[in-house]
């Protein structure tokens, strides 16, 4: 049966809501607002010649626009089935990035496949699936092997590389679900989701039953592919460059460095000569940073080809600043191909250093760390250096964790704390923290400042203060210079009210180029290494230095970034930015702010995260009473389950 034709044939709505949601790369809210005046109400309406009659645009714009929107069709084509499905169509952005461009076409075929891109529940995938599948039933083993794998995503957001197959099955079952290990079956058969073996039980086999010997099915694990893989590539890959290395020199050359530098750093120093991969660690004011520069200094005097890296661009720099040797991020080094997660350097064409060091390991989740690895060649020496009492990784895995707690890298951990000879305020707090201690404060040159408030308007109102008036009045830190960072997004004195505040002393204006003005400061919330000139990662903060017809020129630190099409919404005003992105960087002035609604997601490793963001003045804005110093005291990071520390074991026997 056909519908009946419409009298008046009036704008498509498909069309009209694909402009509405930004889906059409390069065309802002005023150009598609623009659209039908010059009578563009559907598909069929867009030629270059019609787009010519818009406003501000000229011939090569009008190009440009029918050239992206012939590119976005697979976007629009899965427009047109949650619009069916009575759905948002903005879910439908990244769908091409996720799916492939025949996505609509295996959204088709399998509704739940939705389930793989960002902001879609369950609830939307089974509304699809009533769209376009008459008749289909909530049993449908494609619903089941979806739910197996969303799990198991979701998990991921926690940090997990994998979980206990019992958990999956007990959602399974939540979801209605009446054959939870078919669908187990199901997914592990798609490729997408792997089934491990159960650890092997403690104790020697000789003289137990057989039965007693074998591994408990109960304790049967799965994970996502991409994450299972990449944990078995850093295990593998760390045994081959464990085997592989030859001592680059003796380790009696370390005395050619050695001056200032203690016991313990002067044993990193030989062990980067001689291990495959080592480790260093330490907190704040250990000389982490000193050992590095020693180790860089002797490697180049002996004609030793160093690459250095780190995840942020300001890591880079300091990393860069302190060794007075170009350092680059992890992305960079490894030539990151725009947002799809791949990599130039590889197996196939590796790096071409005998040496690698990477500062803020602990910021390397495991699909980074398997990249990176699977690009050192046969015989290259990596060191990683981090702290392991901040924050994980923000993406799954606990590398630097699992690492140490394998047992088979060697790790030099500096324990002396030196900046505390030249008053190291911060670096004294860090550490008692560290230890799970929250002393008093005693600063009276003011390098700490602790700020008590009573709840979060008087906490925000003291964060404006601190950062426009009190501390560059005071200790001469301009606000430029100055981060403020929050556990929290909402809230008075979450990121979002608190940048309104920020923006409205410090950079007033409309917001013209999607809310921003030259001027503002701005944090990226995911990679886009694809753009001209270099891209930018995420956590990375910059400044907007000029605005164009949907697009932004941004100078971060790793250098000037003209911001267009999808990578605008992945930038966030950045005068205030959770602890999770300021991990990796540091700022001559930092004002922590801890609102009592922050108190459930305090932690150890989160305040003491906040805290090391400083170099020469810290402001604590505190106003989460006792349970910050219940945090430092009781609560570490929630442990991640992960296989990487077991693999590791397993491949250095």
């Amino acid at each position: 049966m056909t519908a009946a034709p419409s009298p008046t044939p009036g704008p498509d709505p498909v069309f009209a809501a694909f402009c509405a949601a930004g889906l059409w790369p390069g065309l802002g809210k005023r150009t598609a607002a623009e659209l039908p005046g010059v009578g563009i109400t559907s598909p069929h309406d867009v030629r270059a010649d019609r787009l010519l009659k818009l406003p501000r645009v000229g011939k090569q714009r009008a190009e440009r626009l029918f050239s992206s929107f012939i590119s976005a069709q697979p976007t629009y084509e899965v427009v047109e089935l949650l619009i069916g499905a009575g759905l948002n169509p903005r879910l439908a952005a990244g769908v091409a990035d996720g799916l492939g461009p025949d996505a609509a076409r295996r959204l088709r075929d399998d509704p739940w496949a939705l389930l793989a891109l960002t902001g879609v529940n369950l609830n939307d995938a089974d509304r699809l699936a009533i769209a376009v599948l008459p008749g289909v039933d909530r049993q449908d083993t494609r619903r089941g092997r979806a739910i197996v794998a969303m799990t198991l995503r979701t998990a991921t957001r926690d940090g997990h590389t994998m979980l206990p197959a019992d958990l999956v099955t007990a959602a399974l079952q939540a979801e209605g679900i009446g054959d939870p290990a078919a669908a187990v079956v199901a997914a592990v058969e798609s490729g997408d989701v792997l089934e491990h073996e159960p650890p092997e039980p403690e104790g020697a086999p000789g003289g137990t039953d057989a039965a007693e010997a074998e591994p408990d099915p109960a304790l049967r694990r799965l994970s996502l592919a991409r994450y299972g893989m990449a944990e078995e590539a850093v295990a593998e890959n760390v045994a081959r460059l464990a085997a592989s290395a030859e001592r680059i020199a003796d380790p009696a050359s370390v005395r050619t460095v050695a001056k200032g530098l203690d016991k313990a750093q002067q044993a990193a120093v030989a062990q980067v000569l001689g291990a495959g991969v080592s480790l260093l660690t330490g907190g704040p004011g250990t000389g982490k940073s000193r050992t590095v520069a020693s180790i860089v200094k002797l490697l180049r005097a002996r004609g030793v080809e160093v690459a250095l890296a780190a995840p942020t661009g300001r890591a880079a720099k300091r990393l860069e600043e302190l060794t007075d040797h170009p350092a680059v991020t992890v992305h960079r080094l490894l030539g990151a191909q725009g947002t799809s997660g791949g990599f130039a350097r590889n197996e196939e064409w590796p790096l071409d250093a005998d040496v690698v060091v990477v500062d803020e390991a602990s910021m390397l989740d495991v699909e980074l760390t398997a990249a990176l690895l699977e690009a050192c060649p046969d015989g290259t020496h990596l060191l990683l250096v981090g702290d392991p009492a901040q924050l994980p990784s923000i993406g799954p895995g606990h590398v630097l964790g699992d690492l140490i707690d394998s047992g088979v890298v060697p790790v030099t951990e500096l324990t002396t704390l030196y900046r505390q000879a030249e008053g190291g305020a911060i670096a004294r707090l860090a550490t008692a923290v560290r230890g799970g201690e929250l002393p008093p404060v005693d600063s009276p040159d003011r390098e700490v400042v602790v700020v008590p408030a009573t709840g979060s308007g008087e906490a925000a109102r003291r964060v404006v203060q601190l950062v426009t008036d009190s501390i560059p009045r005071a200790l001469g830190i301009g606000p430029g210079s100055v981060q403020v960072v929050t556990p929290v997004h909402r809230g008075p004195a979450g990121t979002i009210e608190l940048n309104k505040a920020l923006k409205a002393v410090l950079n007033p204006g409309d917001g013209t180029v999607f809310g921003f003005d030259v001027g503002d400061r701005v944090v990226a919330t995911a990679n886009h290494l694809d753009l001209e000139p270099i891209g930018f990662a995420n956590g990375e903060v910059g400044v907007v230095t000029g605005t164009g017809e949907g697009s932004l020129d941004v100078a971060f630190a790793s250098g000037p970034v003209t911001v267009t099409g999808n990578a605008l919404p992945d930038l966030r005003h950045g005068w205030a930015i959770t602890v999770h992105r300021a991990q990796g960087s540091e700022w001559p002035g930092v004002v922590v702010v801890l609102p009592p609604e922050a108190g459930g997601m305090l932690s150890r490793p989160l305040v003491y995260t906040a805290l090391t963001r400083a170099q020469r003045h810290l402001s604590v804005v505190h106003a989460s009473g006792a349970a910050l110093a219940r945090a430092v005291r009781e609560v570490d990071a929630r442990p991640r389950r992960t296989r990487l520390a077991e693999l590791l074991r397993e491949n250095a026997d």
